[in-house]
């Protein structure tokens, strides 16, 4: 298996990070959101690499296989966004995604964060399987900490207090 790397976000990578994510989406999972609907995904460094935050990249062999950021929101909160893993890395064995959670949590434990907490869709099984077995807890909508920054199609939410 080709090795794995790790890095913050750079400003080169926009255009990358919006195909990988659009990609698994809407092609894999039929999601009828488009490039327009995430304008976060053209402010990454504004969003995301300010205050409390971050977003991380998994390149393989030249190609971006998964992305992860939080956004620091209220007091010591961070809302983890934009957490996708290209299907050929994803799995225990790959590890893609509990390497990139951990280098999430890892910096909020840093920067002082207490609790992350995210939304997600209903077709994204294997992922809420995924954020209950590293510790998620299923969050009622109307309990979710002020400030949280809610994307409209997110239908179940999970938080995880570190």
């Amino acid at each position: 298996m080709p090795e794995t790397h790790y890095r913050p976000y750079a400003p080169s990578d926009e255009d990358a990070v919006l195909a990988h994510i659009l990609s698994i989406q809407r092609d894999e999972f039929g999601v009828p959101v488009t490039a327009e609907d995430q304008p976060d995904l053209r402010a990454v460094g504004a969003v995301y690499q300010s205050g409390t935050g971050g977003f991380w990249v998994a390149e393989r062999e030249g190609r971006i296989v998964g992305t992860i950021g939080l956004i620091g929101f209220g007091d010591r909160q961070g809302a983890l966004r934009k957490m996708f893993v290209a299907a050929e890395a994803r799995g225990r064995q790959a590890g893609v995604g509990a390497n990139l959670l951990a280098l999430l949590i890892g910096h909020a434990l840093a920067q002082g964060v207490k609790a992350i907490t995210l939304g997600t869709v209903e077709k994204l099984q294997a992922a809420r399987r995924f954020y209950e077995k590293n510790g998620f807890v299923p969050v009622a909508p109307d309990e979710l900490p002020a400030g949280f920054p809610r994307m409209p199609v997110d239908t179940h939410f999970y938080r995880l207090e570190i």
